[in-house]
């Protein structure tokens, strides 16, 4: 048996870090409804490849390279699922295996599913608050896991790809918690994300409507656009995508284009094959490269 980079047996699934929760108390429904049961759909037989649907308990999973190795960069890893779950181990725990062999910490966020059963909190702004609370335990805990503050970034593939550029771009946010937003991670790493929520042709319609539900007014989808909310202060990034992807590869070139008219500096690896859903699986395709030109653009930023 052969396994994909960086994946485990499917025997191995208890051998996983424990995952740590991001709230004090556990989410749920605003009339105290209990939270549906969260659905485990493996998607490999021989290695762990497990889609998980319906989230309602998110969690924040750390994986710390050994200290011989470690740079004191972190990276916060959203796993994509079109906002409906995530790939928790393909876009996940195995990227997060991938930075530990270059002395980089990985932290595997379990974002919530937004959706109207769990009420306003939830949708569309569940996820966003998810990704707050991560980075915020991340930097309560720097010290401890050896980390430097200004070394802590954020990686996304597909929807996860635009929940990391959402918690680069967007500060405010009328939270119930009336918790302020923490600082933006240092870098964004997006892979064959979604970003436009507007364009029409463009917009990933499965993320839009389960982040925004059906028929979002105009000025919610504006919002939730990243190409709409780049600013200079929105952090470096770096951006890899296929022309053939079910994404149209147009939604990584709007995000180059919008930093670039920012002067944030960017990195963008396009290539002619590879559609989607890839994460670090190798094909003998020329997208099999991304991670050796990431894992240098990590380095270059962190020298």
């Amino acid at each position: 048996m052969t396994l994909p980079p960086f994946a485990l047996s499917a025997d191995q699934a208890g051998s996983l870090p424990a995952a740590l929760p991001l709230y004090a108390t556990a989410t749920g429904t605003p009339d105290g409804q209990a939270v549906p049961d969260e659905v485990v759909d493996s998607r490999g037989e021989a290695y762990l490849d497990r889609f998980i649907a319906q989230v309602g308990r998110p969690t924040l999973t750390p994986y710390l390279p050994p200290a011989e190795r470690a740079t004191g960069a972190g990276v916060m890893i959203c796993p994509g699922g079109a906002y409906r779950g995530v790939a928790i181990d393909k876009e996940g725990h195995d990227i997060a295996r991938w930075l530990n062999s270059f002395g980089v910490a990985g932290f595997v966020l379990k974002y919530r599913s937004p959706s109207p059963e769990r009420g306003p909190d939830c949708r569309p702004d569940g996820p966003w608050r998810d990704a707050q609370a991560g980075l915020r335990l991340i930097r309560a805990q720097a010290a401890a896991w050896g980390l430097r503050p200004d070394a802590l970034g954020v990686m996304g593939f597909s929807a996860g790809a635009h929940l990391a550029a959402t918690v680069s771009t967007l500060t405010c946010l009328d939270s119930a918690a009336g918790e302020a937003p923490c600082p933006r991670p240092a870098f964004t790493i997006l892979i064959y994300p979604v970003i436009s929520m507007t364009v029409p042709g463009l917009c990933h319609e499965g993320s839009c409507t389960n982040l925004l539900g059906k028929g979002a007014p105009e000025d919610l989808r504006q919002r939730f656009s990243c190409e709409c909310q780049v600013t200079p202060e929105t952090p470096p990034a770096f951006l890899a995508q296929t022309q053939d992807d079910a994404v149209p590869v147009a939604n990584s070139i709007l995000y180059y284009q919008a930093l670039a008219r920012s002067g944030v500096p960017a990195e963008m690896h396009l290539y002619p094959e590879g559609g989607h859903g890839y994460g670090l699986r190798r094909r003998g395709l020329g997208i099999d490269a991304w991670p050796e030109h990431c894992r240098e653009w990590i380095l270059r930023r962190l020298a």
